[in-house]
């Protein structure tokens, strides 16, 4: 019997793995917030997969953190600012093998996360996937894309890989995770906050190319002070393709912003400019961007943490 996958996260990424899983005959669990998200959850049936417009109901057992089962894999597949707590929760069911994926956008919540449970290995990942949700416990397929998965500690592959192939997942073991994490981290913090500022599209930046541009400069400079000299090869060649690339798309930042949910600004924008504090590295115009988005969401009510 293969080892369940347990999915912590019922947004679209982690309904997109929970239903690809499912659909592979994989055992997977949903871990919901509470009984009132569990009833609602056992109500609807399932989590739904729409993709090419066809929709499947997969009814993938529900549960919530008090439940009793042992924990040996487990997806985190919360928000970023969402991820600490949640496994904490959750760390009195971890088996002393228990291994975690970690999804999160940007840097920093994943050694909290590592802190609070030391006996487990945590391997990082780094999502291309397209996908949203349209309704509750449903998921729509928006994007063929690709995960990248490593350890930094612990280069060696785990097995479990194969459940990934046969769900149907495209995937790779990284062994520079980190350099992917980094390099994700500056696209978007060269990205996503300019598009809420200036509410646009990311195609909308090509517009505002000087300071795109100042922008990668100083990004630059911080990757390879933070000995991340690959991250920061060509940065701004990238940055402008991917702004033509996804001219049409709204920057995840933006909707949440638009729908007015909690960004994960301190994860981005704000752990760039931690780190270039911590490096003693002066980047005024990082810096004056974190300000500007700060002073932008509290003017709309949002947290800025």
């Amino acid at each position: 019997m293969s080892t369940p996958w347990h999915i912590l996260g019922a947004g679209s990424l982690g309904t997109l793995w929970a239903t690809r899983l499912a659909r592979a005959d994989v055992p997977v669990r949903l871990i919901v917030r509470d009984a009132t998200r569990l009833q609602a959850y056992q109500t609807a049936g399932g989590l739904t997969l729409v993709e090419h417009g066809e929709a499947q109901l997969y009814p993938v057992p529900g549960e919530t953190a008090d439940s009793d089962e042992p924990i040996r894999r487990l997806l985190v597949a919360c928000k970023a600012y969402d991820a600490e707590e949640a496994v904490a929760r959750l760390a009195h069911r971890l088996t002393p093998d228990a291994e975690l994926i970690l999804l999160q956008n940007g840097l920093g919540s994943q050694d909290a996360v590592a802190a609070q449970v030391p006996q487990a290995r945590c391997i990082f990942a780094s999502s291309t996937e397209g996908a949203f949700r349209d309704g509750d416990w449903r998921v729509v397929f928006a994007g063929h894309g690709y995960t990248w998965l490593g350890d930094a500690g612990h280069p060696v592959a785990p097995i479990w890989l194969e459940d990934l192939s046969a769900a149907g997942i495209p995937h790779e073991w990284s062994t520079d995770i980190l350099t992917r994490l980094w390099r994700k981290l500056a696209l978007n913090c060269a990205i996503n906050p300019l598009t809420v500022l200036h509410e646009c599209r990311n195609g909308g930046l090509q517009q505002h190319h000087c300071e795109v541009a100042t922008l990668c400069a100083e990004l630059t400079e911080l990757l390879e002070r933070c000995g991340q000299p690959a991250a920061a090869e060509n940065l701004r060649v990238e940055v402008e393709r991917v702004i033509q690339a996804t001219a049409a798309n709204f920057s995840s930042m933006y909707q949440d912003v638009a729908n007015q949910r909690r960004t994960e600004i301190s994860y981005l924008l704000g752990h760039a400019c931690k780190v270039a504090s911590r490096h003693q590295l002066n980047l005024p115009h990082l810096n004056q961007l974190q300000q500007r988005l700060i002073a932008h969401l509290h003017s709309l009510g949002l947290p800025s943490d």
